[in-house]
Formats: structure tokens, C-alpha cells, sequence
């Protein structure tokens, strides 16, 4: 889908060569855009460089790790970003970036921790001054990269108080999660320069060791020991140890985390829509085109499924998604903390001036030559532009739908949220990002205080609830349907009771355009209501978001969420109704048929389906028109849970990951 959006315009804040429409027909982009997008970004940042270029003080609001440390980011993270143009490039460095690089670390390494203009903060304990560990690792990479041209022309005093900053993040506790990633890639960096002990040796076997544990399967790792399943499997857990391995020319090592990589692009690849945005799901999206960076090092390393031209159509739609769309600042340069232009909600509290420019990492496909298939190839357009296409992923308990004709890519979630194990069902811990039982690639979440999208709410005494823990239930079909199913218990804001034995069973069963969205919900109050929203869409986005109710629900409205989302300054939803509840009464089943659509003028969802049974046991609906083929049967059965379509056998789950 190509929207127009305000503020859009050809590389919007950067100095960019001519489009290239024989090679490029699709984005018009070749590896010179990608080189000067690399170019202008980084000589950006350095406009606000302490005067020994060890920190680059950007302006904005700090994170909560202060300053200094939002400082020593803007450092590490545009590092990077040089590092892979250089390294790239065989050395080449037009604009003498590397020089100052070896500066500022020499400047920041001198006194770290001392309260001056230029020493970077000490690595601790995660909690504790932890955010430099995140850093030390973009520092460790951006060395290991360019350690023909930055690090063997150090002095030795340099090399030596570099290594004993960066062994702060062997010796210091990461958060349980991805963070484990940095202490390994620093070790890998050390060890590639001869600098290898037993401390460095631990650090790389208790990454990997824990990633082992995070993998889930369909080439997705949880981020952590939780559900926590987002970018996060492109832009670290995938890109740290496939890098590792790929650097230290260790061939076994590549092929067991690049055949990961392998099967996690066959279905990353579906969640960008046709114009280049990634799904807008989860945590830290102010990383924008850093979705692309697993795409990049597929084709770097050759574990990649897609070909050449697909996986640079791609990335370069990804890259110029954004640069079209305001996330340069045309006035300093500078990417902002957001989305496409600033937007706090979808920032988190260590979101720092400075934390945008892990969008880096995509320039890790710089590492493939000028003379790479990924540069010579003639652009191929993305997998959303083909037929319409419904991916079931049991393993994260995620269901991808795609459709050509708009090019949109949406993910339906049952199976990802972001609580830690140890944690409480509670409703101080929703979050937007991860509740919501749909996302898109042109869509993104109300923000909190709005009323929220893509959400059953069970309404007691007033009080709405949100969905927080998610439990997967299974997920399957692929190819023309697919379906993916979760139970949660609905949690309340502090004060309003909570039913012990309320329970939501959700099933989604998606077909062209259509989202059939079934509800069984069990254990409710005497009086309580229901409610379900739809896809939520802007007056200035050529979008259609519609929602039916087929069975059980009552009442249609649409309602407003004057904060907008991340595509619109002001959102408009629609919302079905149901209730009140009345005592003795037994499980509530209800049926819906949601869609979001570009089409011009899409018909009415109502007439594509009907419930031909509704109750407590099972589901049976018939497709009508578009959207199914005419006479196809959705069955669902709800103990034990079991879905089928049509002629397709009805399939029982598949087991929870442990």
C-alpha cells in the first residue's frame, strides 16, 4: 500500500543520489543510498560531539539512564553505523569517520566514570547504571568490524584501557533477556585480538548456552525466558551470534544459528507490508528500519531463503519507508525518538536522545560487496505484494496475513506478550504493543487513556479490562486460510474485583481480507458487558476498517481516540457491544468478521459470512462471498479445542512450547 503521509517526501533530511528505476524498480534505491544514508546519519550526530568526540550529546528528552549514558549511545550507536559503512567499503572511509572514533574512545576510556566533558560511564548491573552494556557492545562490534583500520592503529595505552571498559560487561549482570548478547559479542571482539581468557570464554558459552533455552521453534526465540516474540529476533537474537560466527569464520557455528536464521526469515519476511513499513508490534520501534537487519545478514551470509532481489526490494522499502516519512528531522538531520516523526507512545523509559540510531544495524548489509547479488540483482517487490497469503506460526502462537492487492501485512497475537515469568497477571502491566489481538503494517495501537483497538474488553461495574498474559492455545492451516487460538484471564486496574473463574478462549481464522474472530468467554458476573474494537484508522489514511457482528453481539458504534497512533494524529474505531450479563447464564459466544482494507470501496463484511451454529460446545460458519470460496465451512470446536476449514480436517492444537 503506498499512503501518502504528511511530511513525506524523497529521503526527507538526507542528501541522497539519483534514483536507480532499471535496478531498483520498485524503491529506485542501490548501495549508494544505503552508503549516504549511512554518510548523513552519522556526520549528523557528530554536529553535537563533546570536543574529544567521546560522547554525542544529541538533543531531546534523556532516558532515565541520564545524559552521560544517553552520551556514550549517541557514540556507540553511530559507530556502528560507520563501522558497517566502512567495513563494507574495504576501508574506505570518505569522510574520515574512523578518526574520530579513535579519538573519542581514546577520550572516553581515559577516565571512565569521572564526572568531565568527555569519560563514558562504567558498565554495572542491569537496574543498576546498566544501559553502557547495551553500548559496549555496539562499541565491540564497530571495533571488530573496522580492526584493520581503527583498532591495530591504536597505541597500546588505548587498546588496554578500551578492553578493561568493555570487560565491565563481563563481569556485571545483564537484564534476562537479549542482554546476554552484548557481554558475548564483547567477548568475541577481545578474543579476535588475541585478547581471550577464561572470563571472555564463559561470557560466549553462557550466550549461547541461554539462547539454546529462548529458542521456541519456526525459527523464533522468546526474548528471554517469558513470551516476549518481536523485532527483537531480527535486530539481536538472530543478529548477535549469526555475526559472531560469521567473523570468527567458525563454519559450524554459522550453520546452526544461520539455519535458524534461515527459517525465521521464510515468515519474517511476510510482516512487511508492500510499501516497506514493518509490522508496528512490540517494544523499542523507534528502531524503525533496523527491522531489516536479519534480512541484510541473511544475504551477507548466505542463509537466507529469499532471493537477492527480494531481499534488497525489502530493505530498501524498509530504508526509504521511513526516510520518506519524516524520521530524519530536516532541520538537524537527526533520527527522531518515534516513529515516523516524534511520537512519545511509542517510546519506553530508556528511550534516549541518542536510541534511535540502533536503526544501525541494518547497515549490516553493507558487509555484502558492491559486487553482491544484493546490490547487482534487479529489485523484486516484497512477499506482501504477491497473492494473498495466511502464515500460521505455532511456536510464537502468531498468524500472518497478507494481501496483494493493498499490500498490507497484518499479525494476529495469540501467543506474545510481555510478561516475565515471574510476574503477576495484572493489569498495571498491559501494554499496548503487546495486548492487542492485531497489528499491522499501516495501523498501529491507540495509545493508553484512548479506548483501545483490536480488543475484547469484559466491562464489571464500569471498569474495562486488559489483556495481558497470554496463553497459546495452538495455530494452523497456511496458504489461503489460517488460524491461531489463546485463552487469557482479564485483569482489572487496582480496585475492581476480579472474577477468580473469568476466562476468554479467542480464536482468529483468517481468509483474503476477513479476520473471523471468535470469542467463548466464561465466568461472568451478573451485569458485566462485552465489548470488541476494530482496526483503528486516521481521516488522512485511505483505509477501511470494518468489524461485523454474526453472532451474539448487539450494539454498533465507532468511537474515538483523539491521541491517534504512531500513522495518524486522530483514530476512529469501530466497536461491537454486548450485554449485560444476566445470572445462571452460561458461556458467552460470540462471532465477529473484522477486516482492514485499502481497497477504494470494500463491500460490507456482514454479507461474507454467516453463523450457521453458536454455543457453548463449537462454532460453524459458512462463507458466502469474497473472502472464502463460496460454501467453505469454518468449524470450531472449543473442548478440546479443534479448528478446521472446508474440507480440511478439524486440527487439534499443537502443544505449548515449553
Amino acid at each position: 500500500m503506498d499512503d501518502d503521509h504528511r511530511g513525506r517526501g524523497p529521503g526527507r533530511g538526507l542528501v541522497l543520489p539519483p534514483e536507480d528505476r532499471r535496478l531498483s524498480p520498485y524503491t529506485g534505491y542501490t548501495r549508494a543510498h544505503w552508503e549516504a544514508a549511512a554518510d548523513g546519519l552519522v556526520t549528523a550526530a557528530w554536529r553535537w560531539a563533546s570536543p574529544g568526540g567521546a560522547l554525542l550529546d544529541l538533543p531531546g528528552r534523556p532516558s532515565v539512564s541520564g545524559v552521560r549514558s544517553d552520551g556514550l549511545e549517541g557514540f556507540a550507536r553511530t559507530f556502528l553505523a560507520a563501522a558497517f559503512r566502512v567495513a563494507g567499503a574495504g576501508g574506505q572511509d570518505p569522510h574520515g569517520l574512523l578518526g574520530r572514533y579513535a579519538d573519542g574512545l581514546a577520550a572516553g576510556t581515559l577516565h571512565p566514570g569521572r564526572e568531565d566533558a568527555e569519560s563514558w560511564p562504567p558498565v554495572r548491573d542491569h537496574g543498576a547504571g546498566g544501559q553502557p552494556m547495551v553500548e559496549s557492545a555496539s562499541v565491540a562490534l564497530g571495533l571488530r568490524l573496522t580492526r584493520p583500520w581503527l583498532w591495530d592503529r591504536l597505541d597500546d595505552g588505548v587498546r588496554d584501557r578500551a578492553e578493561q571498559w568493555l570487560r565491565g560487561a563481563l563481569r556485571h549482570t545483564p537484564a534476562p533477556n537479549n542482554w546476554y548478547l552484548f557481554p558475548l559479542t564483547v567477548a568475541g571482539f577481545l578474543e579476535s585480538v588475541g585478547r581471550e581468557d577464561a572470563e571472555t570464554a564463559r561470557a560466549v558459552q553462557r550466550g549461547l548456552g541461554l539462547l539454546e533455552g529462548w529458542y521456541r521453534g519456526d525459527g523464533w526465540y522468546a526474548d528471554g525466558e517469558g513470551r516476549a516474540f518481536d523485532h527483537y529476533n531480527g535486530w539481536a537474537l538472530h543478529l548477535y551470534p549469526v555475526l559472531h560466527a560469521h567473523l570468527a569464520g567458525d563454519e559450524a557455528l554459522l550453520a546452526h544459528y544461520g539455519g535458524r536464521l534461515r527459517l525465521h526469515l521464510r515468515s519474517f519476511a511476510a510482516l512487511f507490508g508492500g510499501d516497506g513499513a514493518p509490522v508496528h508490534f512490540g517494544r523499542s520501534l523507534t528502531y524503525r528500519f533496523a527491522a531489516g537487519a536479519a534480512v541484510g545478514l541473511g544475504a551477507v551470509t548466505g542463509h537466507t531463503p529469499l532471493a537477492p532481489g527480494v531481499s534488497r526490494g525489502l530493505l530498501s522499502g524498509c530504508l526509504r519507508h521511513f526516510l520518506d516519512r519524516g524520521a530524519v528531522d530536516g532541520g538537524t538531520g537527526l533520527l527522531t525518538p518515534g516513529w515516523y516523526g516524534p511520537h512519545a507512545p511509542t517510546l519506553q523509559p530508556y528511550s534516549g536522545p541518542a536510541s534511535p540510531y540502533w536503526a544501525a544495524k541494518a547497515f549490516a548489509a553493507l558487509l555484502a560487496g558492491p559486487e553482491h547479488p544484493l546490490w547487482t540483482a534487479v529489485e523484486e517487490p516484497a512477499p506482501a505484494r504477491g497473492p494473498d497469503r495466511v502464515l500460521a506460526l505455532p511456536a510464537p502462537g502468531l498468524l500472518v496475513q497478507t494481501t496483494g492487492a493493498d499490500g498490507l501485512a497484518r499479525l494476529h497475537n495469540h501467543g506474545s506478550d510481555a510478561v516475565p515469568p515471574g510476574a503477576g497477571d495484572c493489569a498495571a502491566a498491559a501494554d499496548p504493543l503487546y495486548g492487542r489481538f492485531a497489528y499491522s503494517t499501516a495501523t498501529g495501537p491507540t495509545a493508553e487513556g484512548n479506548p483501545p483497538d483490536n480488543h475484547l474488553a469484559v466491562e464489571v461495574g464500569g471498569v474495562a479490562s486488559a489483556r495481558c498474559r497470554i496463553r497459546p492455545l495452538g495455530a494452523g492451516g497456511g496458504g489461503d486460510w489460517g488460524w491461531a487460538a489463546s485463552a487469557h484471564r482479564p485483569v482489572f486496574p487496582a480496585g475492581t474485583p476480579s472474577p477468580p473463574d473469568l476466562q476468554v478462549v479467542s480464536v482468529t481464522v483468517a481468509c483474503g481480507r476477513h479476520e473471523l474472530r471468535v470469542h467463548r468467554v466464561t465466568g461472568l458476573p451478573p451485569g458485566a458487558r462485552l465489548r470488541l474494537t476494530g482496526w483503528a484508522t486516521g481521516p488522512d489514511q485511505s483505509l477501511v476498517s470494518q468489524l461485523a457482528g454474526l453472532a451474539g453481539w448487539g450494539e454498533r458504534d465507532k468511537v474515538r481516540a483523539p491521541a491517534g497512533t504512531a500513522f495518524t494524529d486522530w483514530a476512529v474505531l469501530p466497536r461491537l457491544t454486548a450485554g449485560p450479563v444476566e445470572a445462571g447464564e452460561p458461556p458467552r459466544v460470540l462471532v465477529a468478521l473484522a477486516s482492514l482494507t485499502g481497497a477504494a470501496d470494500p463491500a460490507p463484511p456482514a454479507g461474507v459470512a454467516r453463523v450457521e451454529h453458536a454455543d457453548a460446545d463449537g462454532v460453524r460458519v459458512r462463507w458466502t462471498g469474497a473472502g472464502g470460496a463460496a460454501g467453505a465451512v469454518t468449524r470450531i470446536a472449543f473442548a478440546p479445542l479443534r479448528v478446521g476449514h472446508t474440507g480440511v480436517p478439524e486440527e487439534p492444537p499443537s502443544p505449548p512450547p515449553v
